[in-house]
């Protein structure tokens, strides 16, 4: 009989230090980190466990871990931890890690261990998309004409360059969930959900995607307040853009139907990138106190990006047409890195991944209590049939 073995990667923790983990070896697993989280319970003990995982190098039982995703970095384990260990910190080098695993292109492995690579990548897809943009514009228009049958970017034309964008995102996000769930659940021996249980714990992922319920059980209501923005915010730009380009690129009138949840859009997403940028900046809370380099790349091409988006729009409303459309392409030419990069590659992935965790979770929640209600039973009948038998 062959006994099960776990590897384990000794390199594990140095690995982990080019995805922002820090002090991780001084953790002596008091505890106290798991006491005073809000998010661990009896199903998910963490940051202890995972710190624990780490140390051993149990990499492949990490890769199989929801913990990291079910940490919302309050920061209150940091702050009570005796040893300076970090374990806020730690959770969130281990969602990079585990954001790099999950993708199968490699991409983010990249970018979170280099970011001069993913900064090179970034402008150089920028520059073409750029280049594309103006060649096509001078091709079938008129610089001098921002909408109408002479418009330099036609809105139907970019309408389908931006659903066939969505289209490449929504599969490269699909693939990586799907690996996601994989690793978590599907592959996972330990826990076997029935059908039933998957369905039940669905409304799960619209609630936890549209709310983020769970960080608002952090202690502090701001940092929730902020994220909030910023998703609600990016989300909302991007239906109208999906869905009502048009009336967002007629003009030069204000049509307060499209631009008014446009106004508020950029609103959230200026106030979000603002406060976490003067954040990171002041260091003023746990959360915030040590920034990788992806961190500031993420928060500097979100402002470019929303700032470059009013410019165009005030220069279209104020009838310069040819600035107007100058600033669409630096606009249109970062958003496209944006998309197909940041959003399925970096931090703006965990808009995906953490809704799923959290609906995982339920699912776990639901599949253990009944495995361990069903390993009860055996017990009892075992003892029952000895007992009868004596």
């Amino acid at each position: 009989m062959v006994a099960n073995v776990t590897r384990v990667n000794p390199k594990l923790i140095h690995e982990l230090e080019k995805y922002g983990a820090q002090d991780v070896q001084n953790c002596y697993h008091c505890g106290n980190c798991s006491a005073v989280c809000p998010h661990a319970d009896e199903y998910f003990v963490f940051p202890r466990k995972s710190m624990r995982m780490l140390q051993m190098g149990l990499e492949k039982r990490i890769e199989a871990s929801l913990e990291p995703w079910l940490c919302y970095y309050c920061g209150q384990c940091s702050t009570g931890c005796p040893r300076g260990a970090e374990p806020g910190e730690t959770m969130m080098s281990l969602r990079r890690w585990l954001t790099s695993r999950y993708d199968f292109t490699g991409i983010s492995r990249l970018f979170y261990r280099s970011w001069k690579a993913e900064a090179v990548v970034l402008v150089v897809v920028a520059l073409l998309a750029a280049l594309g943009f103006l060649i096509f514009g001078f091709s079938q228009g008129s610089i001098h004409h921002y909408d109408g049958e002479q418009a330099f970017l036609p809105s139907a034309s970019i309408h389908i360059f931006d659903w066939g964008m969505a289209a490449v995102l929504v599969v490269l996000l699909l693939i990586n969930s799907i690996r996601m769930w994989w690793f978590t659940t599907g592959g996972n021996p330990r826990i076997r959900p029935k059908l039933g249980t998957y369905l039940k714990a669905l409304y799960q992922l619209p609630l936890q995607f549209f709310t983020q319920k769970e960080y608002a059980r952090c202690g502090e209501r701001q940092p929730w307040l902020v994220h909030l923005a910023l998703m609600l915010g990016y989300v909302s730009m991007l239906v109208l853009i999906m869905f009502f380009l048009h009336g967002m690129q007629a003009g030069p009138e204000i049509r307060w139907r499209f631009h008014g949840v446009g106004y508020l859009a950029s609103a959230g997403l200026l106030f979000g990138v603002l406060v976490a940028v003067i954040g990171r900046i002041r260091k003023s809370a746990p959360h915030v106190a040590h920034s990788h380099e992806s961190d500031w790349l993420f928060l500097g091409m979100l402002l470019i990006v929303t700032v470059t988006g009013i410019v165009q729009h005030v220069l279209h409303r104020a009838g310069a047409a040819m600035a107007a459309n100058l600033a669409y392409v630096v606009h249109l030419s970062l958003v496209v890195p944006m998309l197909l990069l940041e959003v399925p590659f970096g931090k703006w992935s965990h808009m995906v991944y953490r809704p799923l965790a959290c609906y995982l979770a339920a699912v776990h929640r639901e599949t253990l209590a009944r495995q361990r209600s069903s390993a009860a039973q055996g017990e009892q009948v075992t003892a029952d049939r000895r007992l009868a038998a004596a």
